[in-house]
């Protein structure tokens, strides 16, 4: 069932008992749980984290703590399947799941015992009516008639072929609300989207509490630019939730500074601006950035010559040195920094890239310290995905968690470093899956693989990786096909996952047309 007051039905049953975190491996995920985890110190809350990225994982984490817990929470986990038929809790065990999948199960959301969601009203939920789905069995008892001397009184007989009659129609009546019922479901199930940011969801509780602080509003900032990274929401309902996060900044953020009451350099600041759609450029140099941005790249066709020729004209329209823009953005010019962006937009409207300004959040502390919430982002996911070193998986989740803490710039800057190799990775495979034509048009889909031996195929053997390598690729072939036919088609991707065991990891990507997030 859905919860009205979270505060009161979630937060307030939960802080006096021990708490089992499932908690999946996404970035939206571990904001959520960052923010909790803040409320949780606050309280003194006794909690254990178990990191899940799949069904299987969910349910051995259940059976190995259902002993010791009777309350768990999920966070972007179990919304969309039946709860209690894959696990087979007992009666008194209670889930609260945080998830920004959709659709809901819809038996989570009538179940009003041991299923509790934390979901934000405002989405356009669209769950089917109670009645339209669940039906209380009728007792259908038959009556039958004593035949003693092989003949039967007309009453009796009258009642007996009424009886057929209402039970001919009672079966007939079934039968067409079950045909309505599959049809509902199906309407209901057939498309998969996502909703409200769960970290944002719980940034949301905190401010409620009156518990919210900068750090809480920056994860829920991340914990949404995730979703826009992944392009799991639409530009609309980006912007929208840009909007109300915007507000809070203003609240946090809003200081009246002089000479008395100067604020130190090391606190955070957290400021809304309009900035470029350039992966990294920051902590990388402009040149790089242009070349392994899935949005500039596909525009201008970079996996060509003529696509090459392309980019030193754009950067020569804008008047930028190859010299300057090769080496790290710090290190450019400041006369040339301060009018950078005017000048890319300027000239991108030339080329065909209009959508390069976007709306997002930048945080500053210390003298050198300014990310964009993008770049958290891909810092992130890369040590979540983290393939370098051999070890539990749970190693790199936690790092990645840690990497959220303004505590550990360390993690973080590693995290950029290998983001940048995980950016160039998907940018050489995707120029080299459409000059040697690999993307093959299969009837109504498109369909690519990758071998066994193509070069950085490991990195690809995680689900974010592939996605990302996915979206761009399919833009890229878009943009390169005179096919036109292929715009409205979807892409199947396929990476081997583990080569002894003979696995391999897929991918299905909505058509490049579709602006719905309904997929």
């Amino acid at each position: 069932m859905f919860l009205s007051d979270c505060r009161r039905d979630f937060y307030d049953v939960i802080v006096s008992q021990r708490v089992l975190l499932l908690v999946a491996s996404d970035v939206d995920a571990l904001c959520a749980c960052k923010i909790l985890q803040a409320l949780f110190q606050c309280d003194h809350v006794q909690y254990t984290l178990v990191p899940v990225s799949g069904w299987q994982e969910l349910e051995t984490a259940f059976l190995e703590h259902k002993d010791q817990f009777k309350y768990f929470v999920l966070i972007n986990c179990g919304a969309n399947v039946d709860l209690l038929e894959i696990l087979q809790p007992e009666e008194d065990v209670l889930f609260f799941v945080c998830d920004s999948h959709r659709p809901i199960n819809v038996v989570n959301v009538y179940n009003e015992t041991q299923i509790k969601l934390l979901v934000k009203q405002d989405d356009d939920l669209d769950v089917p009516a109670y009645d339209d789905i669940f039906r209380d069995e009728e007792d259908e008892e038959e009556d039958s008639g004593n035949e003693s001397d092989g003949s039967e009184p007309s009453e009796k007989r009258r009642r007996f072929e009424e009886d057929v009659i209402e039970r001919t129609m009672r079966r007939r009546q079934k039968r067409e609300w079950e045909a309505r019922r599959r049809e509902i479901l199906f309407d209901y199930e057939q498309y998969e989207y996502h909703g409200t940011s769960s970290a944002m969801v719980m940034f949301d509780l905190a401010w409620i509490m009156s518990k919210d602080l900068n750090d809480m509003l920056w994860w829920a900032i991340v914990g949404l630019t995730d979703q826009w990274v992944q392009d799991k929401i639409t530009q609309m309902k980006y912007v929208t939730d840009i909007g109300i996060l915007q507000r809070h900044v203003s609240r946090h953020n809003h200081r009246n500074e002089d000479e008395e009451n100067s604020l130190s350099i090391d606190c955070m600041r957290i400021a809304f601006e309009y900035d470029l759609r350039l992966a990294l450029y920051q902590h990388w140099s402009l040149y790089e950035s242009l070349c392994n941005t899935s949005y500039t790249s596909a525009c201008l066709k970079l996996w060509s010559v003529q696509g090459q020729k392309r980019l030193q004209e754009f950067l020569a329209d804008m008047g930028l040195p190859l010299k300057q823009v090769k080496q790290k953005f710090n290190s450019m010019d400041i006369s040339l920094k301060e009018n950078l962006r005017e000048m890319i937009e300027e000239s991108a409207n030339k080329f065909g890239m209009k959508d390069l300004r976007v709306q997002t959040f930048s945080i500053h502390f210390g003298f050198k310290n300014k990310f964009l919430a993008s770049d958290i982002v891909y810092a992130t996911t890369s040590l979540m995905e983290n393939i370098e070193k051999e070890g539990p998986e749970t190693d790199n989740f936690i790092k990645a968690l840690d990497s959220l803490s303004r505590s550990n710039l360390d993690k973080l800057h590693q995290g950029l470093d290998l983001a940048k190799k995980q950016l160039r990775a998907i940018q050489q495979t995707v120029a080299s899956c459409i000059c040697t034509n690999l993307v093959i048009s299969q009837g109504p889909f498109l369909y690519c693989s990758l071998m066994e031996g193509t070069p950085d195929v490991k990195l690809f053997s995680k689900p974010v990786s592939l996605c990302l390598l996915s979206k761009y690729l399919l833009k890229s072939f878009v943009c390169s096909t005179k096919n036109k036919r292929c715009k409205l088609l979807p892409l199947v991707m396929a990476a081997p996952m583990d080569v002894e065991q003979g696995t391999v990891i897929m991918v299905g990507i909505p058509p490049e047309t579709e602006s719905s997030d309904k997929k």
